[in-house]
């Protein structure tokens, strides 16, 4: 019995045996040969096609039909089906595409990771060590030395407004998703890079309301990494940085087990807490020993903590002790605080013991 139809040369050259052998399952050539063959004419022209960190083939598959750059989302699940056992997955980034081009070229494309611009994102609250493991063991564009070394150059001949004195670009690298040329992923591209948004979006808000906080540039970023750190629902930002500036009005130190952990490379959680041992332990970045706006920040702030430092609530507020749901209870003395933090301790106790 002869075949109805026949793929064409380039087609069954390139498709792997076991695809041939679903296409032959279905009955039919035909439906094969339409399906991966290019949905527009060769000369159409090319879009910017993003794929996101984490995209799975079938995702990549939809998003491509919806925006007619391929026929069919079932040829691409067979096609792909393949590669993603061949391989550890699309790499996320921007492709140039061309509605000109046949299924199994665009395939060939994202799987190859053949990408004009990458994107990467960068939490609110990380400091320089985490997003140096991010970029090597999730990202994996260069090491984390690399860009250590890179964050602890202070590039002030592009970025002048950079403040004196400081030792790495901790608080200045700003947390974004980003998109950058493929060629531009090295360590100091990237830098220059997040530094380029903090002086977009960042610092034209220092310009404009600064100067009635009465908080240097340096000041500002660093209790803003405070409360960036302390402040888990975001309605409770404004209040916080309220807490914070009474404090530094009245000469009281900040208190904040954030700055503990930044000093001493220790990250608490509700079953080990920080110890009274290290709260006392004297250190420029402890705020439990150290008066005042510690000398740099601790993490880098978003946008939304940046706005809180410069507009905060206005409260008589002194005291915030953390709930185990993200939430705080504020307290205007040391004795009300003191009573909220033995009874969210006990809650805590008595659900462990269910």
């Amino acid at each position: 019995m002869k075949e109805r139809s026949s793929l064409p040369k380039w087609a069954k050259l390139a498709a792997p045996t076991g695809i041939l052998a679903v296409i032959a399952s279905l009955g039919t050539f035909a439906w094969w040969n339409d399906a991966i063959a290019p949905p527009a004419t060769a000369n159409s022209p090319e879009v910017q096609f993003n794929i996101p960190s984490g995209s799975s083939a079938q995702s990549i598959g939809k998003e491509l039909a919806a925006q007619k750059l391929i026929k069919s989302e079932l040829a691409w699940k067979l096609w792909t089906s393949v590669f993603s056992r061949q391989s550890k997955g699309a790499k996320s980034g921007s492709y140039q595409i061309s509605p000109g081009q046949a299924l199994p070229d665009i395939a060939g494309k994202i799987w190859s990771g053949k990408v004009t611009e990458v994107t990467f994102k960068i939490q609110e609250g990380f400091n320089l060590k985490q997003m140096a493991r991010y970029f090597q063991e999730e990202k994996k564009y260069f090491t984390a030395e690399e860009f250590m070394a890179a964050a602890q150059q202070i590039p002030r001949d592009k970025f002048p407004w950079l403040p004196e004195g400081i030792k790495d670009l901790e608080g200045f690298l700003m947390p974004e998703t980003y998109k950058i040329p493929k060629e531009g992923i090295t360590a100091s591209g990237v830098v220059n890079q997040m530094l380029k948004q903090f002086e977009t979006n960042a610092l034209p808000l220092y310009k404009e309301q600064g100067a009635n906080s009465k908080l240097s540039l340096l000041q500002w970023v660093s209790l803003s990494s405070i409360v960036e750190k302390e402040a888990v629902i975001p309605s409770e930002r404004p209040q916080i940085a309220g807490v914070f500036i009474n404090r530094l009005a009245k000469g009281i130190k900040l208190g904040s087990d954030p700055t503990v952990e930044y000093a001493f490379g220790f990250t608490q959680t509700p079953d080990k807490p920080l110890l009274f041992s290290q709260i006392r332990k004297p250190h420029p970045y402890n705020t439990y020993t150290t008066a005042g706006i510690p000398p740099g920040p601790i993490a880098g702030a978003g946008l939304s903590s940046l706005k809180a430092v410069l507009a905060p609530d206005s409260t008589d507020m002194l005291f915030f002790v953390a709930r185990y749901d993200g939430t705080h209870v504020f307290s205007r003395t040391n004795a009300d605080h003191e009573r909220a933090t033995r009874e969210i301790r006990a809650g805590r106790q008595q659900a462990q013991k269910k």
